[in-house]
């Protein structure tokens, strides 16, 4: 929850009225392999220049949205300005996507693990999720062509 209110300071509506710089830089700490200590000090120095910069700036009234504050930064090159400023706005708008796929792993994993499965050991557990989260890939593969593969295998049998 914390993440979300932190991420929400991004928001450029209203003349960026939900900035935050203490939420923002709480926001970064929760990423400590993309900001090191001496980034998170940089990254203070960072965020006040950059909203003095961007409440200034007419071209960002029009913005809505954390995904349109990313292209107009890019098309006026204040991701180079402020590249800490901006890697905080790429994580912002990760998350939901990173959130998503972890939910659809959860989901796929209850579907699959289920009382009369419940003894899966973990290698078989990741086969039947990654097939059936990739469902779309493994529909394009023809059943003949894997009745092919496994016919030209050797015998893993040996003789006794």
């Amino acid at each position: 929850m914390e993440l979300l209110l932190c991420m929400a300071c991004l928001d450029p509506r209203d003349s960026f009225s939900a900035f935050d710089k203490e939420k923002l830089l709480r926001f970064a700490e929760f990423y400590p392999s993309d900001f090191s200590i001496i980034d998170l000090n940089a990254l203070q120095y960072q965020l006040d220049n950059y909203i003095l910069d961007v409440r200034s700036n007419d071209q960002f009234l029009e913005v809505t949205g954390v995904s349109g504050l990313a292209k107009k930064m890019v098309q006026l090159k204040k991701h180079r300005t402020f590249p800490l400023v901006y890697m905080l706005i790429k994580l912002a708008l990760l998350l939901p996507v990173a959130t998503a796929m972890v939910e659809r792993v959860f989901s796929a994993m209850k579907l699959i693990k289920t009382q009369l499965r419940n003894r899966l050991g973990d290698d078989l557990m990741n086969d039947c999720l990654v097939a059936y989260i990739e469902k779309d890939v493994f529909e394009a593969i023809d059943n003949e062509d894997i009745i092919q593969r496994f016919q030209n295998m050797k015998s893993r049998r040996g003789m006794l």
